[in-house]
C-alpha cells in the first residue's frame, strides 16, 4: 500500500488537475522527490534552485508539520498521508504562477467564469495546460475543436497524413479547401480561427516507441484518438511509464467506446484487453466504415474528460468503460477493475520500457512477393492491350455495389479460404479492395494455395480513382 499525497488546488493544473497520488516512498524526501520527477514542472514550485523546500510551503504527515519531526527525512509507512499546504505568506506565490487571463479572454470564456466549478481559478487552469492529442481524424476532430474553444493553452498534436476527400465525412477540423494538405496545417489553421489564444504545438511524424516518450512527456493530459493497435498499446505504456492521464476513444461502424486510462488512480487498457485480437480479424474503419457523426459523440466526451481531469472537478471515466450505441441511442457503463498481473502497472511489471507494438499486434511486413502488386496505371495499360485478367473484389458485397472495376468477379476476403475452388489457378489474378490491406492478405492466401499470377492493386480501388477515373465515385 503506498503513501497518499494530497495536491492543493494552485498545485493542480501541474500534476493533471488531480488532487491526489499515491506514491511509494520510505519518507517524506522521497515522496518529494518522486513527485516532482514524475511532474517535473512542479518542481520550481516546491524547490528553490538549491534543492531547498521552499519556505512558503508546508509539509504534514498525517496531522503534523514536518518541521517538527524530522524535516523530509521524517519516515512515512503505507496508508500515511502527506499533505503538501502553501502556507499563507507563500500561497500567493503560488497561484501566481497560473498565467492571468486577458481581457478578451474574460469575454470569450464568460459562460464558464460564472460556472462555480470552473470560474476564474479554473480557466487558468485550462489556460496553463497542455493536452495532447494523438491523430487529427474523426476523434482528434471534435476534442481538438472544444478543448481549443474550452481555452486549453497548449494543444500539442500528433499526425502525418493528409487531408482527403474521404475524411470530411466525419473529419471535422478539415473543410474543402485542405484536400491535400497535412492534417497539422490544417488543424492548426482552424484552431487558430477558433481562438487565437491557443498554442498549437505539431508533431509532423508517426508515434513509435523511438519518440513516444519523448513527446508524451510534456503534456499533461493525452486523448488517443488512433485508429490502429500498435499505436493504442504505444500510448497506454508510455502514458503509464510517465504517469499520465489518457483519454481514451474508439468507434467502429454505430458503435463507440470512451474511458480514461490513468495507472495511477486505476485501470490502464491493458487491464481492460491484456492482448490485442489477431491481426485482419477487427477490420479499420476504413474498411468497415463508420456512421459520420460517431466520433462527434465519443471525441467530445473525450475533450469533456480531458477538461475535468484538468480542473479537478466531476466524477471522470476513470475505472469505468462507457459504451455507446448511436443506432439504439444508448449508452451503457461497465466498471473496470485493476489488472494486478498486467504487465505494464501491475505489481510486478514485466514491460519496463517501450516495446516493439508491430510485433506484439502481430503486423508484420507484407510477404516479398516479386511483382506482388501493381499501380492502377499499369494495370489499366493490360487491359488496353486486352491482357487476359480475373480482376478479384475481395471487399464485402455492400462495397461491390457501391462502386466497383468493370467484369470483376465478387469473393470476399472472409470468404476467400472456402471458395478458391471458383478461380483457376492457371489464370493471371489482381486482386483488389478498398485501399490494398484486405487483397495483399488475399495475395498470401492465393500463393500459399498453389496460385502463381495473382497480383494486388496497389492502393485498392482508391489508386483506380485519383490515377484512372476520377469520375468514380470514392467512398
Amino acid at each position: 500500500m503506498a503513501v497518499k499525497v494530497l495536491i492543493p488546488t494552485p498545485l493542480r493544473p501541474f500534476v493533471g488537475g488531480r488532487d491526489a497520488l499515491e506514491l511509494e516512498a520510505a519518507n517524506v524526501g522521497e515522496v518529494l522527490q518522486r513527485l516532482t520527477n514524475e511532474h517535473t514542472a512542479l518542481k520550481k514550485h516546491l524547490f528553490a534552485d538549491d534543492g531547498r523546500l521552499r519556505s512558503f510551503v508546508n509539509v504534514y504527515v498525517n496531522d503534523r508539520d514536518i518541521r517538527q519531526l524530522e524535516q523530509q527525512r521524517t519516515k512515512v509507512t503505507a496508508g500515511d498521508t502527506v499533505s503538501i499546504i502553501p502556507s499563507i505568506a507563500g500561497g500567493r506565490a503560488v497561484a501566481d504562477a497560473l498565467p492571468k487571463l486577458s481581457h478578451e479572454e474574460i469575454l470569450r470564456y464568460s459562460r464558464h467564469l460564472i460556472l462555480p466549478d470552473v470560474g476564474m481559478e479554473g480557466q487558468r487552469k485550462l489556460k496553463a495546460a497542455r493536452v495532447l492529442l494523438v491523430g487529427a481524424g474523426g476523434l482528434g476532430s471534435p476534442a481538438a475543436l472544444y478543448l481549443a474553444a474550452a481555452g486549453v493553452g497548449t494543444i500539442g498534436i500528433v499526425d502525418f497524413d493528409v487531408v482527403d476527400k474521404t475524411n470530411l465525412q466525419r473529419q471535422i477540423l478539415h473543410g474543402t479547401e485542405a484536400v491535400g494538405a497535412t492534417k497539422l496545417d490544417s488543424a492548426r489553421a482552424r484552431i487558430e480561427d477558433l481562438n487565437p489564444n491557443v498554442q498549437v504545438e505539431t508533431f509532423e511524424t508517426r508515434l513509435t516507441s523511438e519518440n513516444a516518450l519523448d513527446i508524451i512527456r510534456e503534456f499533461d493530459v493525452v486523448a488517443d484518438g488512433t485508429d490502429n493497435f500498435p499505436t493504442r498499446y504505444l500510448v497506454n505504456d508510455a502514458c503509464v511509464l510517465l504517469g499520465k492521464p489518457n483519454a481514451y476513444g474508439s468507434i467502429f461502424r454505430f458503435e463507440g467506446q470512451a474511458s480514461v486510462f490513468y495507472a495511477k488512480e486505476g485501470p490502464c487498457y491493458r487491464c481492460l484487453y491484456a492482448e490485442p485480437p489477431p491481426a485482419g480479424l477487427v477490420p479499420s474503419c476504413a474498411e468497415g466504415g463508420v456512421l459520420g457523426v460517431l466520433p462527434g459523440i465519443i471525441g467530445s466526451i473525450q475533450a469533456l474528460e480531458t477538461i475535468k481531469l484538468i480542473l479537478g472537478r466531476g466524477d471522470t471515466l476513470i475505472g469505468r468503460l462507457v459504451l455507446f450505441d448511436a443506432l439504439r441511442l444508448t449508452f451503457r457503463e461497465l466498471k473496470l477493475a485493476r489488472d494486478p498481473d498486467c504487465p505494464v502497472c501491475g505489481k510486478n511489471p514485466t514491460i519496463k520500457e517501450l516495446i516493439d507494438y508491430e510485433a506484439f499486434c502481430g503486423v508484420t511486413a507484407e510477404p516479398a512477393y516479386e511483382g506482388a502488386e501493381i499501380t492502377a496505371l499499369d494495370l489499366k495499360a493490360e487491359l488496353d492491350a486486352g491482357k487476359p485478367l480475373v480482376l478479384l473484389d475481395v471487399r464485402e458485397p455492400h462495397e461491390h455495389d457501391i462502386v466497383a472495376l468493370e467484369g470483376s468477379q465478387l469473393i470476399p476476403s472472409g470468404e476467400l479460404p472456402a471458395r478458391l475452388g471458383e478461380l483457376d489457378d492457371h489464370a493471371d489474378i489482381v486482386a483488389y479492395c478498398h485501399h490494398g490491406p484486405r487483397s495483399l492478405r488475399a495475395l498470401e492466401l492465393l500463393r500459399a494455395a498453389g496460385f502463381t499470377k495473382v497480383r494486388s492493386l496497389r492502393g485498392g480501388i482508391d489508386a483506380w480513382a485519383i490515377n484512372v477515373d476520377p469520375e468514380m465515385a470514392r467512398y
